[in-house]
């Protein structure tokens, strides 16, 4: 059994980027401005600063990725408190935090909130009607799994 969570006409957006990345996703911001100016916008460390100067509005910003940007943004996944991340990630590139990145990553499916990591995806994502409304989303049921039988 699952349960629901309302996502507001105002969504909480998370904007990720590696360094080979960041110059597409600041481009992709500049170009979707004034879509994402109706939006709550999250964003890790650096990629944070350069998004406030371009779009010159404020970005609440976490740390950087490496510093635990990323988990802090898991945590805002997991309590509920993030609607969709976009996550322009280099899949050319190991980072030294690719742990951290896949626990993203897969923190987002679970929760089941919206995640772009792409430029075509986070496009799709920002343009569809589904974005200008209020939106239910399913939340998984994880109750079995924390009540769950351990062997010792």
């Amino acid at each position: 059994m699952s349960h629901t969570r309302k996502l507001n006409i105002r969504k909480r957006v998370a904007l990720v980027a590696h360094d080979n990345k960041k110059k597409d996703l600041i481009e992709w911001a500049i170009y979707n401005k004034t879509v994402l100016s109706k939006h709550e916008l999250i964003a890790t460390g650096t990629t944070g600063k350069l998004l406030e100067e371009e779009l010159d509005r404020p970005v609440k910003k976490v740390f950087s990725g490496p510093l635990g940007g990323d988990q802090q943004i898991g945590a805002l996944i997991a309590e509920g408190k993030l609607d969709l991340l976009i996550f322009f990630w280099d899949p050319m590139e190991a980072q030294p935090h690719d742990s951290d990145v896949k626990a993203l990553l897969r923190l987002a499916v679970a929760w089941n909130i919206l995640m772009a990591c792409n430029r075509t995806t986070a496009d799709f994502i920002l343009t569809s009607v589904l974005m200008r409304d209020e939106y239910t989303i399913d939340i998984p049921d994880y109750s079995g799994y924390l009540t769950r039988k351990l062997s010792p």
